[in-house]
């Protein structure tokens, strides 16, 4: 009988990586070819979702390309970001490339809570039909715990889980009442294991994920597309402490390149690294025990922290 009973629970086991592994194949399938089947939206996402779209941390990387891939769909912007001139600088450059209109907001989303009432103050009278949770921060370069100051994890906290909870908890009541709209929110390939010398980082990561998953149980009979997207690594000026992410390749994307390719899952997959290579990567990562996907990624790590440390010394 044990043995029998134990050959149930292995077979259990089994059976459940199993599908598993083939439903994020499926996903990966779902989101890479299904935009070549399908060219272009069968309703455009302004029908889809409504005419306005908000894009936190909107002046660079990602989250200034999804502005850009919005506005070309015809889209109007509400920028959210900190600095003022940048904010202006691409509001310019989306009214002029796209003929559509912008809305800009200044708020530091690391100052935490307070900064909420002003944003909510802004968006009041915008029928939002898009809320891209891009906003993010990255550790300087990788370093231990005891390393890290104590600001730069609070910084890391407020902007990676509270932004993405205040903003969506914020935007849901007016889509709810409208029966239609969708959020991004950006998480990373960090929240595939916990991550040595990027510890505070990744576990924001899996806060995402988590938040996101239920939030999406809770508001998808409601007409609320909330769509998970996990990017790996992209050159963006958070990868900063390595010169081999920013110079970039096959594997490691520019933003816009990135986003050309998110912005087409948008509406049609729930679950998602927005990138081909990276859903392969993604696919493939998620084969391996945890274990040696912690062992892996701190060796990662720590090749980062030394090619750094070695920048550092040069300079010096």
């Amino acid at each position: 009988m044990y043995v029998l009973a134990l050959a149930v629970i292995g077979a259990i086991a089994v059976a459940v990586f199993v599908i598993d592994s083939l439903w994020s194949l499926f996903e990966l399938i779902s989101s890479y070819l299904m935009p070549y089947f399908i060219p272009t939206e069968v309703l455009p996402l302004s029908k889809k979702y409504g005419s306005w779209a908000a894009i936190t941390g909107s002046t660079d990387g990602i989250g200034k390309h999804y502005a850009l891939e919005l506005a070309q769909r015809g889209i109007n912007v509400v920028l959210i970001s900190r600095n003022i001139e940048k904010l202006k600088k691409v509001a310019d450059e989306i009214e002029k490339l796209h003929s559509v209109k912008t809305k800009i907001i200044v708020a530091d989303f690391s100052k935490g809570p307070e900064i909420y009432p002003h944003i909510e103050e802004q968006l009041k009278d915008i029928p939002l039909g898009i809320l891209v949770n891009n906003v993010g921060v990255q550790y300087e370069y990788p370093m231990p715990l005891c390393e890290l100051p104590a600001a730069k994890a609070w910084e890391i906290i407020n902007v990676n889980v509270v932004a993405v909870t205040s903003m969506t908890r914020m935007v849901l009541p007016g889509m709810v009442a409208r029966g239609q709209g969708a959020i991004v929110n950006v998480s990373s390939g960090s929240e595939l294991q916990p991550l040595p010398l990027m510890s505070v980082y990744a576990a924001t990561k899996v806060y995402i994920r988590n938040f996101t998953f239920a939030i999406r149980d809770e508001y998808d009979s409601k007409g609320i597309h909330i769509q998970h997207l996990s990017p790996l690594f992209v050159s963006t000026k958070m990868n900063n402490f390595s010169q081999k992410l920013l110079d970039g390749n096959m594997l490691v994307p520019d933003a816009t390149t990135y986003t050309r390719h998110a912005i087409t899952t948008l509406g049609r997959v729930q679950n998602t690294t927005g990138y081909w290579l990276h859903g392969i990567q993604y696919f493939f990562i998620k084969l391996a025990p945890e274990w040696i996907r912690i062992k892996i990624g701190a060796q990662i790590n720590r090749e980062f922290r030394e090619e750094h440390m070695q920048h550092l010394r040069t300079k010096t």
